[in-house]
């Protein structure tokens, strides 16, 4: 069975410009626009907003 285009992989890069990214899913439904978590980027080690890049 076909994954769902209804909730597709994004990947979120880090806003502190250091490159690291983490890979999620996302439901197209819930959240439309770009997602902004908060998240732990282990380079700066802290914690950062990681934004949907695509």
């Amino acid at each position: 069975m076909a994954r769902s285009e209804l909730r597709p992989i994004i990947k979120l890069r880090s806003t502190a410009g250091t490159g690291y990214t983490y890979v999620a899913r996302k439901s197209r439904r819930n959240d439309p626009d770009r997602l902004v978590l908060r998240k732990y980027d282990p380079v700066v080690r802290r914690h950062v907003d990681f934004r949907e890049e695509g």
